[in-house]
């Protein structure tokens, strides 16, 4: 396994690559990888170790384990084990803010009073934040939530992985090009596991959610209330909270994230919905009934990714970085790429004398070893991982702007497990 990622400072930045990478096409008559002789050069800043990567605490402190530890109490049939203890309560409602990192709501005090009077509360009152997973990035960490699985295990394992079976690059957030969602993602969620065992269970989200398989897969289980705004959201789950004498309710704001990507997390429209979260969350606090929890958490952090060549590295223009890959998927700061047949060396060495010294780079084995995805990813799940999988230390991103041009003009990204994009809180309030 990897070094397991503490609540501590961000990783500091190691030097920029002093190779010889550029974009373009290659000189002519040179191979594609004659300007990458791996090690040739002792100058040559070393690459980052895979195995050294600060991987989520999966079994301990992930978001995998937030569920199965807050119902530990009611003792659910088939319910995944956690080593992760919290203090039982009858009614509990786990409320996810997408993109509320960890690390933001320390940058933001005054925009966050509340939230951050409950800082000491996280993870079981330690003080210390959860770990989102990898990567770090909504579908993966909704599908861990609504299991109790980490990623190897219930299979979405990136915001696009490829589908073996298809050879086609499967978007896990829209569910585009259709599959099967019980194929897909065959486990039971915790929610179905709870209404079966006579909890009280339902999840209060955006209408938009309500059918589509994303919800199918990670968070369908009871009764889905759908309300459009925050505020009718806050008060429908205090009033399911209170529907009987053992409940589990979920509900879920996703207009945080989206100023994020749209406007960075360094913008006074991100501020000004941070606000509108801490208000949010106050306001369900206050009216929880009796003998209830309140778990505060969220799918991943978010980073501002300078528009810049050094900072924004172009795949579609990138003659070195494209020699050998048939398909590139996941997202700028984590992805997953897959080789042409017997390729796959190449593109590794490639990659990482490339991106080494700014991103992990590791081949499927490699990530897989060291725990990337959890202890044993499944079998039917390998395939979906790239042969070789890039994770961002640095503030930079490989992006495609022929190819996914609404993602590479995104401002504030994540998925990869630097601390600001991983961390994540699970505050609590009881009444």
């Amino acid at each position: 396994m990897g070094a397991p990622l503490p609540g501590a400072p961000r990783v500091p930045h190691g030097p920029r690559s002093q190779n010889s990478h550029h974009q373009g096409s290659p000189s002519q008559g040179a191979p594609p990888h004659a300007s990458h002789p791996l090690g040739a050069d002792p100058h040559d800043p070393v690459p980052l170790d895979p195995r050294a990567a600060p991987v989520p605490a999966y079994g301990t402190g992930a978001l995998c384990d937030v569920i199965p530890a807050a119902v530990a109490g009611f003792r659910i049939p088939g319910m995944p084990a956690t080593g992760l203890t919290l203090e039982p309560a009858d009614r509990v409602c786990v409320f996810l803010v997408d993109g509320l990192g960890w690390e933001l709501i320390l940058r933001h005090p005054d925009e966050a009073p509340y939230l951050t009077s409950l800082l000491g509360t996280s993870l079981g009152g330690s003080g210390r934040p959860l770990t989102a997973g990898f990567p770090a990035t909504t579908a993966t960490s909704l599908a861990s939530v609504g299991t109790g699985l980490p990623p190897g295990a219930h299979g979405l394992a990136g915001y696009t992985t490829l589908n073996p079976d298809t050879g086609e690059l499967m978007n896990q957030l829209r569910w585009q090009p259709w599959t099967s969602p019980n194929v897909w993602q065959p486990h039971p969620t915790v929610f179905r596991l709870a209404d079966a065992a006579g909890i009280a269970t339902c999840q209060v989200s955006s209408p938009t959610f309500a059918q589509t398989p994303l919800t199918k897969v990670a968070l369908s289980g009871g009764t889905f209330h759908g309300r459009l705004t925050g505020e009718e959201r806050m008060d429908l789950a205090a009033d399911r909270l209170a529907a009987a004498d053992r409940t589990l309710v979920y509900t879920y704001y996703s207009e945080l994230d989206g100023m994020g990507h749209r406007h960075g997390v360094d913008s006074d429209a991100w501020r000004g919905q941070l606000a509108m979260v801490d208000r949010l969350v106050q306001r369900l606090a206050e009216q929880l009934p009796p003998r209830s929890a309140l778990y505060v958490t969220a799918d991943h952090g978010m980073i501002d990714i300078p528009f810049d060549e050094e900072s924004r590295i172009d795949f579609d223009e990138d003659w070195e970085l494209r020699a050998g890959v048939a398909v590139l998927g996941g997202e700028g700061r984590a992805r997953h790429v897959y080789a042409v047949p017997g390729a796959a060396a190449d593109v590794l060495a490639v990659w990482r004398e490339v991106l080494g010294d700014r991103m992990w780079v590791a081949s499927r084995a490699e990530a897989v070893a060291a725990g990337w995805f959890g202890p044993e990813p499944e079998r039917r799940v390998l395939g979906r991982i790239g042969d070789v999988v890039a994770a961002a230390r640095d503030d930079m991103a490989i992006v495609a702007h022929r190819t996914e041009p609404g993602e590479s003009k995104m401002v504030g990204l994540h998925g990869s497990m630097t601390p600001v994009e991983q961390l994540v809180p699970l505050l609590q309030v009881r009444s």
